[in-house]
């Protein structure tokens, strides 16, 4: 009994050793992932790294980690023409990332995830100086809000001879096309009256938004509006985590 005793604590002892080991191993890989994707998508900032699934070291010795969970706060995505689009909150978790002997680069074979474009940022797409729709009569957008059941508001303010100025709003749909977000009204604003072909309304009521170089390669899946702007969905295949 007292020899079992003995060789069951040996086994918890190297046991309880064998995770200690596993969970620094992670950590360090964890940060060394971390500070490869910073330099190689050129964040300002480090972003946030989880290597999951147990034991770690197994995984490593295969050359393929199962679950790798990336966060990063804030993004600056190209959105044409030069411009830069803010994207918050961009979380991805890639799954079968394997990588090369050296560990200088890492692909997942997969990659789900989810960010938030907030509305001010949206906003710089759309028309927000005053545009003529029509002679003497011009039209901005204002602001863009949460319009409930996945519908963005669109404020809209019109300024002609027969009304003054007027302020009033539109609900939207958002959707994507391609790298493209885009944003359609669903039916026009009443301009109590007046005469403007729909063509000219819409050049103000409906606006696209450009995102094309998400990191890692992954691509625009679909979006919806949200209370705190406009919540995407990305995937992507091949994608590069570092390298």
């Amino acid at each position: 009994m007292r020899a079992l005793r003995i060789l069951l604590i040996v086994v918890v002892v190297l046991g309880g050793l064998f995770v200690a080991a596993d969970r620094l191993a992670v950590n360090f890989a964890e940060g060394e992932v971390a500070d490869r994707l910073k330099t190689t998508e050129n964040l300002a900032a480090t972003p946030d790294v989880s290597i999951n699934g147990f034991p770690f070291l197994t995984q490593l010795a295969g050359g393929t980690l199962d679950d790798v969970e990336v966060g990063i706060k804030d993004y600056e995505a190209a959105a044409g023409d030069g411009e830069r689009i803010r994207i918050d909150d961009l979380t991805a978790n890639m799954k079968g990332v394997e990588f090369s002997g050296d560990y200088s680069s890492a692909t997942a074979a997969s990659a789900t995830g989810t960010a938030t474009i907030a509305y001010d940022e949206l906003l710089k797409a759309a028309k927000s100086e005053p545009t003529e729709v029509a002679p003497g009569i011009t039209a901005r957008v204002v602001g863009l809000s949460d319009g409930g059941n996945g519908k963005i508001k669109v404020g809209l303010e019109v300024d002609a001879p027969v009304i003054g100025t007027r302020q009033m709003s539109v609900l939207s749909t958002v959707s994507v096309k391609g790298d493209t977000v885009e944003v359609r009204t669903d039916s026009l604003p009443d301009l109590a009256g007046l005469d403007l072909a729909e063509d000219s309304v819409r050049e103000i009521t409906d606006f696209q938004q450009a995102i094309d170089d998400l990191p890692g390669g992954v691509q625009l899946d679909k979006v919806e509006a949200a209370p705190n702007g406009v919540e995407i969905s990305v995937q992507g295949s091949n994608v590069q985590l570092a390298g």
